[in-house]
Formats: C-alpha cells, sequence, structure tokens
C-alpha cells in the first residue's frame, strides 16, 4: 500500500512525532512511506533517515493558534493551487490513501482525494471556523477520522457518521525507569507556547519552597520566540533551568521527581505524559480537555487546575509512597493501554480496512 502523509509542520512537535513513529511499522510492512510538508526541518532528516521519501510542498506558515486577519483572507485565495500540487504529489507516489496529519492541509487534501482520505486530528478544533473547515473537507471527501482522544471529537462530530470515527489514543516507546531518590526536581516538557502553561510554571515556582529545583525542557516551535523571552524574563531570580530542546526525552525524564503539565482548557492527550507513565515519573495535570481520559485521578496521576499546582505539589512531594504508589500504577497503564505497538497495530489496522 502506498499511503501519502500530509502534515502542516516539518519541526518535531507531537503530531509529528507520531508520524515517525508510525512510519518503521508500515516500512516493516513492505508499505513506501511518503511525507509532504512546508519546510524541510527534523521531520524530513527523521523520515529519509528511516527510508522514507520527503516532498516539501509549497503552504506558506500561518500564524498559530487564532488566525489573523491577513491569514484568514490569504487561505481561500492559495487552496486550488495547494490542492493541485497535492493531487500531483498523489499521483506521482501513486497513492493508495491520503493521511492527513494536521487540519491546515484538509481542505486542499479534500478538494484533490481521489482515493480514500484519513484525517488524524490530535487537537481540539477550539475555533468554529476551523472546525467547520475541517468538518466540510471530511464530510465532502467521505473521509475517515482518527482521534487521538473523545475530546477531539466533539467539534468534528455533527460532519462525521461514527462509523467513520476512531479514536486511537497515542503510543510511546519503553522508557528506562525512573528510580531516583526523592530530590524535590520538578519539571515541564513541551514546546514553549502559551497554550502549554510555561508562565504558569514559573508562577507555581514562585509560590514554593527555595528547596525545590525547577527544569523548563522545550523550545517555541511553530511560532516566534516573543513568548519564550517572557517566559524567561518572568523566571528571573529563580532557581529554574532552561534546558531547551530535547531529541531524547529520557535524558530528561531521568532527572526529574515529578512532571507538571500546565496547559490550557483544550489540551488533548500531550504525548509528554504517557512518557512520564512509561519512565516511572508521577504526573500532575489539570482536569480538563482530553487529560481524564488517560489519567485517573490520585491512581496513575494528579488531576487539579493549574491555578492550584503549588499546592499540589506541596502535598505529593511530601509524600514519597504515594508518589511511587501513582508512578507504578502508571506505568502499568502504558503497558496496558499506551505502548507504541499498541498504537501502530490499532493505526494499521485501520489502514487495511480504509483500502478495502
Amino acid at each position: 500500500m502506498n499511503i501519502l502523509f500530509l502534515d502542516q509542520f516539518s519541526d518535531l512537535g507531537g503530531a509529528q512525532r507520531c508520524l515517525v513513529d508510525l512510519a518503521p511499522a508500515l516500512l516493516d510492512r513492505g508499505w513506501p512511506v511518503h511525507v509532504a510538508a512546508p519546510g524541510s526541518g527534523a521531520l524530513r532528516n527523521r523520515i529519509e533517515a528511516l527510508g522514507g521519501s520527503y516532498y516539501q510542498i509549497h503552504a506558506r506558515p500561518y500564524q498559530s493558534g487564532g488566525k489573523s486577519i491577513r491569514d484568514l483572507l490569504r487561505f481561500p485565495i492559495e487552496l486550488p493551487a495547494l490542492a493541485r500540487e497535492i493531487a500531483g504529489l498523489a499521483e506521482k507516489c501513486r497513492a493508495d490513501v491520503l493521511y492527513v496529519n494536521g487540519p491546515r492541509l484538509l481542505p486542499a487534501a479534500a478538494l484533490a482525494a481521489r482515493v480514500p482520505l484519513i484525517f488524524h486530528s490530535h487537537n481540539y478544533l477550539r475555533h468554529s471556523y476551523a472546525a467547520a473547515l475541517a468538518g466540510i473537507g471530511l464530510a465532502n471527501s467521505d473521509a475517515s477520522l482518527i482521534a487521538n482522544c473523545h475530546y477531539v471529537v466533539e467539534p468534528l462530530r455533527p460532519f462525521l457518521s461514527s462509523t467513520l470515527i476512531d479514536v486511537v489514543y497515542n503510543g510511546v516507546e519503553g522508557r528506562t525507569r525512573n528510580h531516583r531518590a526523592a530530590t524535590s526536581r520538578i519539571g515541564v516538557i513541551g514546546r514553549i507556547a502559551p497554550e502549554k502553561g510555561q508562565l504558569e510554571f514559573v508562577e507555581m515556582a514562585r509560590q514554593l519552597p527555595r528547596t525545590f529545583q525547577f527544569v523548563i525542557c522545550g523550545a517555541p516551535l511553530f511560532s516566534d520566540a516573543a513568548y519564550a523571552d517572557r517566559v524567561r524574563q518572568a523566571a528571573e531570580g529563580l532557581d529554574i533551568e532552561f534546558v531547551g530542546w530535547r531529541d531524547d526525552i529520557d535524558s530528561v525524564l531521568s532527572t526529574l521527581d515529578l512532571l507538571v503539565v500546565p496547559s490550557t482548557q483544550y489540551e488533548a492527550t500531550t504525548r509528554v505524559i504517557l512518557e512520564a507513565f512509561a519512565a516511572g515519573v508521577p504526573v500532575i495535570a489539570p482536569n480538563c480537555g482530553g487529560i481524564p481520559e488517560i489519567v485517573s485521578d490520585g491512581e496513575t496521576g494528579f488531576l487539579t487546575p493549574v491555578s492550584k499546582f503549588g499546592a499540589k505539589v506541596s502535598e505529593v512531594m511530601n509524600q514519597p509512597a504515594l508518589l511511587k504508589r501513582v508512578a507504578d500504577s502508571a506505568y502499568e497503564a502504558w503497558k496496558e493501554r499506551f505502548t507504541l505497538a499498541r498504537y501502530q497495530a490499532r493505526i494499521l489496522s485501520i489502514l487495511e480496512r480504509t483500502r478495502t
């Protein structure tokens, strides 16, 4: 089977890492991997290193998050040319399936599709215009939807029959389990952006005793560095280490006694929670979005509003036995529900079904 994967970014965010994780399972089946995206970033390097093919498409970048008026006006003007380019690539690759890994390319892919189309939704489409564009594209092309949690399905549900929807939670590789004695080292990992809550993390750190150590791991992918600069300015005078972007998440998780996930209410199921599960690192996360679908409060992690993270950190860090019990339960949940092998098998079965 020939599959043309379309992504809206060539940097390695969570959605792109899911694609990279899937590629070896496809290649093992003898299925060529073709990936197309704007730019020529780390995604290209990873796919080509695995033996896949990468094509740079001519889709100019848009403002991350809510779109400017300029972006909204530019989008329909550029849409026909982008659809023609995707159609040409699909023909060149002899694609049996178009697999769209992000919403920005979905309308053009829907116009171009002459073969079955799958949209993999990794994020909640909170803007009504984005949900409508994606939904209309899905409906008009009789496409299927893979969602990484039930929460992200909701804006798209009016456009699709339930028979065309599959919820597939992310899966991650096994990690070296964290067996460190508690040293009060607390971290946040992810791209540095307002919706990921690094400023809230800094505010939490300001509330806690100076005996705690703090780590911010990440970089401002898909956006400019203005928010990252604000985070650094807010962190002045605090014991916060900025370690930058790390491809090897193990190298950061292995230093942590606690991971916090101060994301906004629109978070889906961020991969870093599952990576912490696999590494035996306990997690505090907000009780919103898709996170309660993967974290059971008091059993596999701790759910609390971001505004109360400081109090929750103080509470759990004084209970090492509780932290160990929760981390052990989270590790068992990863083995049962969130392994990479399970994720790959689910996606492969959907692709097989789509082809038939």
